[in-house]
């Protein structure tokens, strides 16, 4: 009789409980996080960029996952930005329309750059995402009259009036935000339209012998990538109210890249660990002065050289670890017995 077990069951089960355990922990911590630093306006501020670069990388990640390399999010950013920027400021609009406008006019760019350039692939997509993003800043300087040009666009209004001198309200509503966006994504990547990006990604010739409409999908994840970057974009308008086209650039985007790649691409917890780690190095680093951007240079290094799958890709291999040797133990033990 064989005494294997089934690799399903009580593992699978205690492994669905650890991490449920760990997501709860986890999102106790954070909305702890103004009674554990004392309502320190400084470090509150860092924690909402924090959590809207998890919006960025990850909606920057459902582009990667139809198998497009893009080089110009932090464009799409701006665009969010500072169409919500205009609207609020110029218009006198109030929050809930500009920033859903803003989500929305920087989806729409990335389908106009998209419906294109369909059957352009991995490198040359870059490419293309590169001067599209160059032409988009470059868009913004010229409206000046709008976008107040290369000194940037200030006084734009907050969420709320009570808001005005106050990070822990902005925190909360961040915090809202970001886990809403993810559970969105998650479901996304784990429904059919995600199962269709990863097969295109593996082989566009077999997605498309399946009736898998490769030109459809891309264009969707361009566009759903634009409209999250979009979102972040515009409520980072009405956060920080103050913008600048010098932030949405060439640089930007291969940061937000990095943060992925650091992170795991292939994990979707893996933006959520780049961007929260790789963004905190400089300000935690920060009495370094000009040194603080080279430590985060020696990590990424480290890690891209160590891990190639990332740090989401490392807790998978020690996790594996784990349950190799639990498992070697136990079946050890049995022979004993």
């Amino acid at each position: 009789m064989s005494t294997e077990k089934s690799p399903g069951g009580p593992q699978l089960l205690e492994s669905r409980w650890s991490k449920l355990a760990g997501l709860l922990l986890l999102l106790v911590i954070l909305f702890l996080v103004p009674v554990i630093v004392g309502g320190r306006p400084y470090v509150l501020h860092v924690g909402v960029m924090v959590l809207l670069n998890i919006i960025m990388v990850s909606s920057l990640r459902t582009i990667f996952l139809s198998g497009q390399i893009s080089v110009a999010h932090a464009a799409f950013v701006g665009c969010g930005a500072y169409f919500a920027g205009v609207l609020a400021k110029q218009f006198a609009l109030a929050p809930w329309i500009t920033i859903p406008a803003g989500a929305i006019m920087a989806m729409v760019l990335g389908v106009l750059l998209g419906i294109p350039f369909t059957r352009v692939r991995a490198i040359y997509f870059a490419m293309v995402s590169l001067f599209g993003g160059i032409f988009l800043v470059d868009l913004i300087r010229v409206a000046r009259t709008w976008t107040g040009g290369g000194t940037g666009l200030s006084k734009i209004p907050p969420l709320a009036q009570s808001f005005v001198g106050q990070k822990v309200p902005y925190y909360y509503c961040t915090l809202a935000l970001t886990i809403v966006c993810l559970i969105i994504l998650w479901r996304i990547e784990h429904s059919r339209v995600g199962m269709n990006w990863k097969a295109i990604a593996q082989s566009h010739l077999v997605a498309s012998s399946v009736g898998i409409n490769e030109a459809f999908y891309r264009v969707l994840a361009l566009a759903v990538g634009c409209f999250f970057a979009g979102l972040a974009g515009a409520w980072y308008a009405h956060f920080n109210m103050t913008l600048s086209p010098d932030s949405y650039g060439f640089l930007p985007s291969i940061f937000l890249v990095m943060y992925m790649l650091v992170g795991g691409q292939k994990s979707f917890a893996g933006p959520i660990i780049g961007a929260g780690l790789l963004y905190s190095i400089p300000e935690i680093f920060r009495r370094l002065g000009t040194a603080a951007p080279l430590v985060l240079g020696v990590v990424m290094l480290i890690v891209v050289y160590l891990m190639p799958e990332g740090l989401a890709g490392l807790y998978d291999q020690l996790k594996g670890q784990l349950l190799k040797s639990r498992e070697e133990r136990v079946t050890k033990s049995a022979a004993e017995d």
